[in-house]
């Protein structure tokens, strides 16, 4: 029953994810924590999010910016490794306080930066993925923060999507070869993040209907909804590991 509900979110997730590029790992990772446990949650996560992403990718693969990609990943996979390497060197709690704190922080943030014609060029880009790269290897998603450097870039709906799940696939397949090199991925921990992972992508395929009838307004203020529920949902993963 416990594996049910799991796949049940993971549907929910998938289609989340789907339609605003993240959220996904936001909805699963606390049910993971209570089902598997930490230690099983984190590389289930990491092996649901390589499929995650990957649906999205071949959803909207006509609409890939390939630019944007290239310049986000070419600093983004190897310090996420270094990333992945670091984790149990971080004290628990810590990165998720911080990264809560910083995703509610992104709402203004994003706002201040729309309003000021804000672009971020390749440049940009490629600064942040190294940024990123290097939290995403330590948590389970830093989706919520990649969402507004890609959409200062110009991207929205399924260009968007698809570019940065393509960037972050990058990311979670260097992250899993980490865990599998250190053997935190056995197979069957490995099985189970690809059953949790297919109901993941058919959560996601479904929801491409829904992408094209959101007007890009209504989706930047879906995106900052999103940011509020990754904040506190990071917040209270602390409070949980902490305790």
């Amino acid at each position: 029953m416990e594996f049910a509900l799991v796949l049940v979110i993971g549907l929910a997730a998938g289609a989340l994810g789907g339609v605003v590029g993240f959220g996904t790992s936001i909805m699963l990772m606390p049910v993971l924590m209570i089902v598997f446990g930490p230690r099983e949650a984190v590389p289930i996560m990491a092996v649901a999010s390589i499929m995650a992403n990957a649906s999205r990718v071949l959803a909207w693969w006509r609409v890939v910016d390939w630019p944007a990609v290239r310049a986000y990943s070419v600093t983004a996979v190897p310090a996420a490794v270094l990333g992945a390497r670091t984790l149990l060197a971080v004290p628990p709690g810590l990165i998720e306080t911080v990264l809560g704190v910083f995703f509610i922080g992104m709402i203004p943030l994003r706002r201040w930066m729309a309003a000021r014609h804000w672009h971020a060029n390749l440049w940009h880009l490629a600064i942040a993925g190294a940024g990123l790269g290097f939290l995403t290897g330590l948590v389970a998603s830093t989706g919520p923060i990649n969402a507004p450097i890609f959409l200062a870039h110009g991207l929205v709906k399924g260009a968007y999507l698809a570019s940065e799940a393509l960037g972050s696939l990058a990311v979670y397949l260097a992250k899993a070869a980490v865990f599998h090199t250190l053997g935190a991925l056995p197979v069957d921990i490995a099985l189970k993040g690809l059953i949790v992972g297919g109901s993941v992508t058919v959560g996601s395929f479904a929801a491409k209907g829904l992408v094209g009838s959101i007007d890009p307004a209504r989706f930047r203020v879906l995106m900052d909804l999103l940011l509020l529920v990754a904040g506190c949902s990071m917040l209270w993963t602390a409070l949980r590991t902490a305790g």
